[in-house]
C-alpha cells in the first residue's frame, strides 16, 4: 500500500513538472514573439521578406502645405520646422501674398499649384503661410501636397488677436502694431459694440478651411461651414488644436518622420512651445463671453472647432493609444500568391 502511494505521488509530481515545463516553453515563445514584434515596430523592414514590405513612395518628393490660421500657435510650430529642416534635410518656404491677403487670384492659384508640384529642387518641402485652403485637383496638377493645420477656440483666438494689435508680442517686442496706444479692454470694446470686437471678426477659421470660393468668406454662411468640415476630413492629413500642440507634433512625428523626426523631444526641451505670446492680455468677463456666444458666427466657428477636436482625438487615439494587449497597432501582408 505504501509503495502504491509513493507511485501515485511520483506520478503526480511528474505531471506537475511536465505542465510547468510546457507553460515555461509557451511563455518563452510568447516573449520571443513579442521581442520580434518590438524590433519590427522600431525597424519596419526587419523580419519581412522583400515581397511583404510596404511599397513606399519616394519620401523626397513629399510636399506639405501648412495654411496656418493667424493666432493659433502657428509661429511656435513653424519655428520647430525651421530648426529641424537642416537636421532632417528638407526645405521650409514661407508663402508671402501681397498685402497679407488670405486668398490668391485665379491666375496665381494655378501658377502656385503648378510650381509647388513641379519644383523638384526644393523637395521635400514644407510651405507655410496665412492662406485659405487650395484644392489642387481643381487646378489640374498631377500630384497633390499634404495639408496640415491647427485650429483654436474661436473666442480665445479673437481675444488674442485683439490684444496683439495693441500690445504686440514677445517675438518682435519693438514692432509697433497698428492699434498701439489703444488701452480699451476687450470687455469695454464689447460693451460699446466697437468694430474690433465684432463677432463677425471670428469668421476666419471656417473660410481658411473652406477655401477660395466667394461663399466661404461670407460670415455665417452654412454652406461654408459644411465645406470646411468636408475639406478638413477629406483633404487634410492632420488638423490639430492649439490647446494640444504637443500631441499634434507627436502624431506628425509618428506619421511623417521624414520631416518631424525628433520634433516632440525638441518641442519639450527647447523654448519653442511658447515662442510667441501676446505681451498683455486680459481674459474677458463671463458677461462678455455669454454675449459673444449668442452670435451666429461664434456658434458656427465653435462647431467647426468641436468637429476638428473630435476628429483629432479619434486620430490620436488610434495612433498613440495601444491596443488591449498593450501592443501598438501594425499591419502586414500575407498569403501572397503566386509566390
Amino acid at each position: 500500500m505504501l509503495n502504491f502511494n509513493k507511485l501515485c505521488l511520483y506520478s503526480c509530481l511528474c505531471v506537475i513538472v511536465i505542465i510547468v515545463l510546457y507553460f515555461q516553453s509557451e511563455i518563452g515563445r510568447m516573449e520571443e514573439n513579442y521581442r520580434k514584434l518590438e524590433i519590427r515596430l522600431a525597424h519596419p523592414g526587419i523580419g519581412l521578406t522583400e515581397s511583404r514590405q510596404f511599397p513606399l513612395n519616394n519620401a523626397d518628393q513629399t510636399v506639405i502645405i501648412y495654411n496656418r490660421v493667424p493666432k493659433t500657435g502657428s509661429t511656435s510650430f513653424v519655428g520647430i520646422a525651421y530648426d529641424l529642416c537642416k537636421r532632417n534635410n528638407f526645405k521650409v518656404l514661407h508663402i508671402n501674398i501681397t498685402a497679407n491677403r488670405h486668398i490668391m487670384s485665379l491666375n496665381n492659384q494655378y501658377k502656385f499649384a503648378q510650381n509647388v508640384t513641379t519644383w523638384h529642387d526644393v523637395k521635400p518641402a514644407l510651405y507655410h503661410g496665412h492662406m485659405a485652403f487650395l484644392n489642387f485637383e481643381r487646378l489640374g496638377t498631377s500630384s497633390k501636397p499634404l495639408f496640415i493645420n491647427l485650429i483654436r477656440k474661436p473666442l480665445d483666438r479673437l481675444v488674442s488677436y485683439y490684444y496683439f494689435l495693441r500690445y504686440g508680442d514677445n517675438f518682435r517686442p519693438h514692432l509697433v502694431r497698428k492699434k498701439h496706444g489703444d488701452k480699451m479692454t476687450f470687455d469695454e470694446c464689447v460693451e460699446k459694440s466697437q468694430p474690433d470686437c465684432d463677432p463677425n471678426n471670428m469668421w476666419l477659421q471656417v473660410p481658411f478651411f473652406c477655401g477660395h470660393a466667394a461663399e466661404c468668406w461670407k460670415p455665417g454662411n452654412h454652406w461654408a461651414l459644411e465645406q470646411a468640415k468636408h475639406n478638413l476630413v477629406n483633404h487634410y492629413l492632420l488638423v490639430g488644436v492649439t490647446e494640444e500642440m504637443q500631441d499634434f507634433i507627436t502624431v506628425l512625428e509618428a506619421t511623417l518622420p521624414r520631416f518631424f523626426k525628433g520634433a516632440t523631444e525638441y518641442y519639450l526641451s527647447s523654448n519653442k512651445s511658447h515662442l510667441r505670446q501676446t505681451s498683455s492680455k486680459v481674459d474677458p468677463s463671463l458677461k462678455t463671453v455669454e454675449r459673444i456666444q449668442q452670435s451666429t458666427v461664434w456658434k458656427m466657428e465653435n462647431e467647426l472647432y468641436e468637429f476638428a477636436l473630435e476628429h483629432f482625438k479619434f486620430v490620436k487615439r488610434k495612433l498613440l493609444v495601444k491596443e488591449a494587449n498593450n501592443v501598438a497597432q501594425i499591419y502586414f501582408y500575407e498569403k501572397i500568391r503566386p509566390k
